[in-house]
């Protein structure tokens, strides 16, 4: 019997060792001896006994045994050899008692190397066994640049406090996200019921994987799982049974098969740009008369976010440019995972058929629903998300700040200007260069003092109230409690600052065009086949980005913005065109070129004539993180200096 199962394991052996070789890859196992011959190694840490996971098994320690086996581990000598008596011994074990042995293996980038202990790795994988103690020595390599010297840095700060060593990601940051999505800081020590939670999810969720297919595709198990959790959630997974996460899985297939590609992100920049077409004649008499139900979900309330304040506005506006055909209803304070669900769930429930949940920090929920529900139409305020599922919206402030850049060089009485900016998301970049780009149109020896208002208080460093500035750029919004004070560009000098110009967001004017184009039906979510994610991003043209100026600047001052805005609004000037310099001196484009929108909108750099820095990701409060790590440019999301890619 045993000898059957011995030769069963050796025709398997026989066919990988074909499609190896036929597809010119080496048909037996990796030799770790032979990759450290060309590795730098810093130390050797021994982590004692470990279960490791039988798929992470790569090869063999020394070249002693590597033609006794295929690449899969299993046995490539006839079956009238002593190896495969005592393969097949082995075999006779593990039936009756279970091989309880440890091997000795080496560890080298989160796979591991036999030593001692290759036919019991080749008897536990031809069982399907998941896992198999170990006695384990890690080999550091020398950390360099490269990316999967990176990823595996971030593999060992993981494993420090989860002691997980079965997941394997391809692309850096994943390790991070992974536990945001779990919902456990990345900075917090593992409980062991919390590993057992996760290796179960992870166990299931791989078994359906592998079912589909999944082991044939290119990326990672661990990779899918983050695809997976990311989209379906993570804690109602062990609820789940195979069938229902093999469905799940299918839906998503294609995320598996192109990943690490995302979808193309695809701007429309302009209002008329297939948003305000006429419905034909036929439809619009067949249309339902119905109101239009629509949802606005705030993570706040308009009474102490500005941000909340704005957008409820535009909720406002709507309600009143098409009245009688819809009707809108608030869904505040989605401020927690627990509450963004809640939120989304009652605006279903009321039977809403347009969501516009109003923050980037809702975009991992908006996401969820989008996906659950097809054919609720989810639009989400964010900039650059590349999500096939939902569209997303945003406002190209940029150009507002240029012109309040050049009032701000025009009216200082010092060469000393401050800037007050929330956190460095896609976007907000753009709009601190282009007031330093105004600036320095009109006043070249200018500086900018650029202040940070979501780090931490111990890493909040010189106030811009204590410099010698005379004007500053601060919020762009305001709450009625709030009023007027220190808003838009004010002169910090002032007993009572009044504003000189400010930037407006007209969110009613979107929100008007976009449902009107919905209900005409002109309005169509993307083919899901089609592998591309639309972001809306409007600028002043469009009458969603203004600004407004004091009547206290001079004549000529206020001729010069309207004549730069006319000329914004029909596209014959770009702020961003021309020769740029960095803080590191690089010349970003020089005349004739132009940066390019997408250029824009991750801006990751700072103007030359800018006093401070992006901060890290660690660097902000908690309440800024979530936001950060969803919407932030590269150098925020990064930690310790390293940026993420």
């Amino acid at each position: 019997m045993n000898r059957e199962e011995y030769e069963k394991a050796y025709k398997l052996a026989i066919k990988d060792f074909r499609i190896k070789t036929l597809k010119g890859m080496y048909p037996y196992l990796q030799v770790l001896d032979d990759i450290l011959s060309y590795t730098d190694v810093s130390s050797e840490i021994n982590l004692g006994l470990v279960d490791i996971h039988l798929d992470q098994v790569a090869g063999t320690k020394t070249a002693g045994r590597t033609n006794a086996f295929a690449s899969n581990y299993m046995p490539l000598l006839p079956k009238d050899s002593e190896f495969a008596s005592k393969w097949c011994n082995l075999y006779t074990a593990h039936l009756e008692e279970g091989i309880r042995d440890p091997v000795k293996v080496y560890e080298f980038m989160n796979r591991f190397y036999i030593l001692e202990g290759n036919k019991r790795i080749s008897v536990l994988k031809y069982c399907n066994a998941v896992t198999v103690p170990a006695y384990v020595t890690r080999i550091m390599p020398v950390k360099d640049d490269s990316d999967e010297s990176r990823v595996y840095y971030e593999f060992l700060d993981f494993y420090k406090k989860t002691e997980i060593n079965y997941l394997n990601f391809s692309q850096l940051g994943s390790y991070v996200k992974i536990c945001n999505l779990v919902g456990i800081a990345t900075d917090k020590i593992w409980s062991d019921i919390e590993k057992e939670q996760f290796r179960s999810s992870y166990i299931q969720f791989t078994k359906a994987f592998e079912k589909k297919g999944g082991n044939k595709l290119s990326l990672t198990p661990g990779d899918a799982f983050l695809i997976y959790i990311n989209i379906y959630g993570y804690s109602d997974l062990q609820s789940k049974d195979s069938s229902a996460i093999q469905q799940e899985i299918t839906k998503i297939w294609n995320d598996f098969v192109f990943y690490p590609q995302k979808p193309e992100v695809k701007l429309i920049m302009n209002a008329d740009d297939k948003v305000t077409e006429k419905k034909p004649i036929v439809k619009r008499i067949l249309t339902n008369t119905e109101p239009l139900k629509i949802a606005f979900i705030y993570t706040k309330t308009a009474k102490i976010s500005s941000w909340t304040y704005g957008h409820d506005l535009g909720r406002s506006h709507l309600e009143q440019a098409l009245a009688g055909k819809i009707i809108t209803k608030s869904y505040f304070e989605a401020d927690n995972p627990e509450k963004e669900a809640d939120c989304f769930e009652r605006a279903v429930a009321d039977g809403n058929t347009v969501i516009f949940s109003t923050s980037p920090k809702l975009l991992d929920i908006s996401v969820k629903y989008a996906f659950k529900y097809p054919k609720i139409k989810i639009i989400n305020c964010s900039l650059n998300t590349n999500c096939k599922y939902l569209y997303t919206y945003y406002g190209r402030m940029y150009e507002a700040k240029f012109l309040i850049g050049i009032v701000a060089g025009i009216m200082s009485q010092s060469n000393k200007i401050g800037y007050i900016a929330d956190y460095p998301i896609y976007g907000m970049i753009a709009n601190i260069n282009a007031f330093a780009l105004g600036v320095k149109m009109v006043n070249p020896r200018m500086k900018i003092y650029l202040q940070w208002s979501k780090l931490k208080p111990e890493l909040a460093k010189n106030n811009i109230e204590d410099i010698s500035v005379s004007f500053i750029s601060g919020k762009d919004f305001i709450t009625p409690k709030e009023g007027l004070s220190k808003f838009g560009l004010y002169d910090k000098n002032d007993d009572s600052p009044v504003s000189l110009a400010m930037p407006v967001w007209n969110w009613g004017i979107f929100y008007e065009k976009i449902v009107k184009s919905i209900l005409n039906g002109t309005w169509k979510q993307e083919q899901k086949g089609k592998n591309e994610s639309i972001n809306y991003w409007w600028g002043m043209s469009s009458g969603m980005i203004d600004v407004i100026c004091s009547k206290r600047l001079p004549s000529g001052t206020m001729q010069l913005i309207e004549l730069l805005k006319k000329s914004i609004c029909s596209g014959e000037f770009n702020p961003f065109a021309g020769e740029i310099y960095s803080q590191d001196g690089l010349v970003k484009k020089s005349i004739p070129d132009g940066v390019t929108a997408e250029e824009i909108v991750t801006m990751d750099w700072l103007a030359d004539n800018i006093i401070g820095s992006i901060p890290k990701m660690d660097d902000f409060i908690d309440d800024a993180k979530s936001v950060v790590q969803v919407q932030g440019v590269a150098k925020a999301k990064a930690s310790d200096g390293e940026t993420i890619q």
